[in-house]
Parts: C-alpha cells; sequence; structure tokens
C-alpha cells in the first residue's frame, strides 16, 4: 500500500512537473518574442489590468476547489455544484468589470487604452471558471496527463496567436489574445478529455458543506491576491506605466520558478496528505520527506536563476529590460520563502486547518504592508541611470517581510504537524550549503569576457554538474530515488 501511493505520488509529480515545464517553455518562448516586439508601456497596460482580473479569478474560485482537493471522496453533485456556482459568479463578475472599465483607466493616468483592452481580457476569467473542476477531478485521481496536455496545447495556441499579433504591431493586444485563446482552447480540451458532464443542479446544501474549508481558503487567497498585486497598483499608480512594465516583466519570469514549483507541490502533495491525514506518525514521515523534495528542487533552481540573471536577459532581450535584472534578483530570493509558506499551507490544508493558514496569511500580509508603508515614500524616486530605484527599495522591504512571515508560518505548522521547527530547518539547510558550493565554479565565468549565452550555457551546465555530483557523493535519498524513478525501478 505504502508502495503504491509512493509510486502514484512520483507519477503525480512527474506529469505536475512536466506540465509546468512544458508550459514554460511555451511562455518562455512567447515571452521572449513579446518583451523584444513591446514596449514597457505596453507590458505595464497588460499589467494594469492584470491585477483586476486576479481579484476576478479569485473570487470566482471561490476557495471551492482547494475544498475539493482536500474532502476525501466528492460526489458528482458536489463537482456539479461547484461547477455552476463558478460560473454564475463569473458571469456577475464580468458585467461588473465591464462597467467598470472607465474607472480602471482612471486609476492609471487616465489611459482610455485601457477601457478596451481590459472589457476583453476580462473574458478570460469565465473560460477559466469553466475548467475549473475538471482540472480539479483530474487532479483528485492524480492522473495529471490530461491537464498537461490541455495545458500546453492551450498556451502553444495562445502563443502563435500572440506572436502573430506582435509582430503584426498590434502591441499590448498580442498580450491580451494570447491569453483569450490559451483559455478557450484549454477549456474546451479539458472538456472533451473528461466526457464528464455535470448535473444540471446546484445544490446549496452541497455548497455549504465546503464552507469551512472553502471561505478560509478564499480568505487566505484574497490576502495573498491583495499581497501580490498590491506592488503593481502603487507603481503603476505612483511611478508610472513604464517602472510598472519593467516590474511587471521581473515579476513575470521570477513567478515562472517560484510559481510553478508552489502548484507542482499543492497539486501533488494535498491529494496524497489528505489521504493520510488520520495516520499522524506517516503524516509526519511524509512531512519531512516533502521537506526535502522542496528545498532539492527549490533552492538551487530559484539562487541558480539569481546569479545567471544577466546574462540571462542579455542573451534573451539584449540590453532592453537591464532595469529589471535587480529586480529579477530579489523577487527569486523571496520566491524561495514564497514557496515554503505555500508547502507549510500545504500542511495544514491537507489536515483542514483552514482557520491556521488564515492566521499565517494575515501575519504576512500584515507585515509586508508595514514594509511598504515604511518604503512608499522611496517608491517614486528614479535616477538618470535607473528608473526603478524607488521600486527596487521597496522590494527589499517585501523580502524583509516574507523571511519575517517565514518564521510565524515555521513555527505555527510546527505546532499543527507535530515536526519540530528545528526539523524543517534541518531539512533544508543541506540543499542551501549544496547549491552555494555549485555556485563557486559559476561566479568567476559571469565576470569574463564570454559572450552573453556563452556564459549562461557554461554557468548552467557547470553548476548543475557540481550540484549533482556534490549530492551523489552525500548519498541524496531524494535524488537516488528520483534517479530509480526514471528508470523504472519504482
Amino acid at each position: 500500500m505504502a508502495e503504491g501511493l509512493k509510486l502514484r505520488t512520483a507519477r503525480t509529480m512527474k506529469w505536475n512537473v512536466i506540465d509546468r515545464l512544458s508550459q514554460q517553455v511555451l511562455y518562455a518562448i512567447t515571452g521572449i518574442v513579446l518583451a523584444r516586439e513591446l514596449t514597457q508601456a505596453d507590458f505595464g497596460l497588460v499589467g494594469a489590468v492584470l491585477i483586476f482580473q486576479a481579484f476576478a479569478n479569485l473570487l470566482v474560485d471561490s476557495g471551492f476547489s482547494s475544498a475539493l482537493l482536500q474532502r476525501k471522496a466528492p460526489t458528482r453533485l458536489d463537482y456539479s455544484s461547484v461547477l455552476w456556482f463558478n460560473l454564475l459568479v463569473a458571469a456577475a463578475l464580468y458585467a461588473i468589470l465591464w462597467v467598470c472599465a472607465p474607472l480602471i483607466a482612471q486609476c492609471f493616468e487616465n489611459d482610455q487604452r485601457l477601457i478596451p483592452l481590459s472589457r476583453v481580457m476580462f473574458l478570460s476569467f469565465i473560460l477559466n471558471a469553466a475548467a475549473i473542476v475538471q482540472t480539479n477531478r483530474f487532479m483528485k485521481e492524480m492522473n495529471v496527463r490530461p491537464v498537461a496536455m490541455s495545458n500546453a496545447i492551450g498556451l502553444a495556441a495562445g502563443a502563435v496567436v500572440g506572436i502573430w499579433l506582435a509582430v503584426s504591431g498590434c502591441g499590448a493586444w498580442a498580450i491580451v489574445w494570447q491569453t483569450i485563446v490559451a483559455a478557450a482552447v484549454k477549456t474546451s480540451l479539458l472538456w472533451i478529455i473528461s466526457r464528464w458532464t455535470p448535473l444540471l443542479r446546484l445544490s446549496w446544501h452541497a455548497l455549504r458543506s465546503f464552507m469551512s474549508v472553502g471561505l478560509g481558503m478564499m480568505f487566505t487567497s484574497l490576502l495573498n491576491t491583495i499581497f501580490l498585486n498590491l506592488y503593481s497598483f502603487f507603481i503603476g499608480n505612483r511611478v508610472g506605466l513604464v517602472s510598472l512594465g519593467y516590474y511587471t516583466q521581473s515579476d513575470k519570469w521570477s513567478k515562472m520558478g517560484s510559481a510553478s514549483i508552489s502548484q507542482v507541490l499543492t497539486s501533488t502533495f494535498v491529494p496524497v496528505l489528505s489521504s493520510v491525514q488520520d495516520d499522524a506518525p506517516r503524516f509526519r514521515r511524509m512531512v519531512r520527506r516533502m521537506n526535502r523534495v522542496t528545498a532539492y528542487i527549490t533552492v538551487p533552481a530559484m539562487l541558480g536563476l539569481a546569479v545567471l540573471a544577466t546574462p540571462l536577459f542579455h542573451t534573451l532581450f539584449g540590453a532592453k529590460w537591464d532595469p529589471s535584472i535587480l529586480l529579477f534578483r530579489i523577487l527569486l530570493i523571496r520566491g524561495i520563502f514564497v514557496v515554503l509558506n505555500s508547502l507549510y499551507g500545504n500542511y495544514m490544508l491537507a489536515l483542514g486547518r483552514s482557520k491556521a493558514i488564515v492566521a499565517m496569511e494575515t501575519v504576512r500580509d500584515v507585515t509586508a504592508v508595514i514594509a511598504l508603508a515604511v518604503t512608499f515614500p522611496y517608491m517614486a524616486i528614479v535616477t538618470p541611470t535607473d528608473p526603478v530605484w524607488g521600486v527596487t527599495v521597496m522590494l527589499w522591504g517585501q523580502l524583509a517581510a516574507t523571511v519575517i512571515s517565514w518564521i510565524v508560518a515555521l513555527v505555527t505548522v510546527s505546532r499543527i504537524t507535530g515536526v519540530s521547527a528545528f526539523a524543517f530547518v534541518t531539512d533544508n539547510l543541506p540543499y542551501l550549503a549544496l547549491t552555494l558550493v555549485a555556485a563557486a565554479p559559476v561566479i568567476p565565468l559571469l565576470g569574463s569576457s564570454l559572450a552573453p549565452w556563452l556564459q549562461l550555457f557554461a554557468g548552467f551546465a557547470a553548476g548543475l554538474a557540481v550540484y549533482l555530483i556534490a549530492n551523489f557523493l552525500l548519498r541524496s535519498r531524494v535524488q537516488s530515488d528520483a534517479i530509480a524513478y526514471f528508470r523504472g525501478r519504482l
């Protein structure tokens, strides 16, 4: 039984990684073309729209998808009720935001281009609402392959449209239609592949049964969305759309790491942990193992990208986005703690401790707001050579706030799971040490006269080789299990 669960977990993580990797490759290809073809102001326009879309997506989901994952055996009526509720909320929100589009433009230099852009872009959350339950069903079954295929094909279709429109000179509309096409294709494929049809019924009793976990998770997500989008709003409103464009670019590329890892962990670990939530010793053993798996992947990925940030940006974009490089590095370092906080939230979600998750999220947002208040007077400062000087100060403050909230989350999750805080930290430290060792041969390459693409390739190869060899010599159980799985020995 234990071996079967271990195998299913490994298979689920494999397809989650394939899903996220294929998405990031397609995002990267499209992003490189768009970053070269579009202006900083174009990215700022879309970044402004995405602030409001993030809140709309949150309200559409209502936290019920997390509650469905946490429940051991959701019924067809449960899934149907969540689906119809999501679609009703999506339609209502779209009508409200369509009317409010002129007010959105007023928040950002009264740029009238935002009105039609936002009205079209907001269609995507209706399309995504139709995909939430279908995606959730596959995740609950630990059958991620159809989700990965649908995401990849949808993103490929969106990439074709986005690149064509960008090269044709359509500006910010390229990103808007890329988003719409990707969402439409993905959702259509999920419905076709699943062959699942909902009941023509919405049960308020079924929805109420999700309230304790669902509302807690929705409130947590609301705080998290405010936390993530507060910066974009103030940068666009106080500093301008060009500076928002630089921030949006650094934020987008850094999230390809942190958001991808967090999503893989949630979709892989929560269903597994929820299945053993009543077996405390086994749950604690799985927590320790998941700590090490997360650190093995997250720490070298995020710190490695931070070290190679300059040759990466110069290889992809030339010098056009240089002001984004330092922002990108700060966001990557903060991303390590974001992933860990998300992991701790998964442990508490699997145990149904939504109130603790809300409390943890509240602490994180309070510290973020305090840091924002402290750095707010400096945010609008720019210099002739640095258009994001004030934004950089703001991000250093947010990094400090994230570290503080991680400490609070560490104490909270230790109390709830019964795994000591010391054990959580010692599960992570070896991989931090090995990552620093792996960075040693990379840093001298960055100061060489090699072309940026050679610095990037040589630095990546050297760092990866040292990290893998060091783990092999120290007999890392995580790495040996991963190799054994891909050889078919599990």
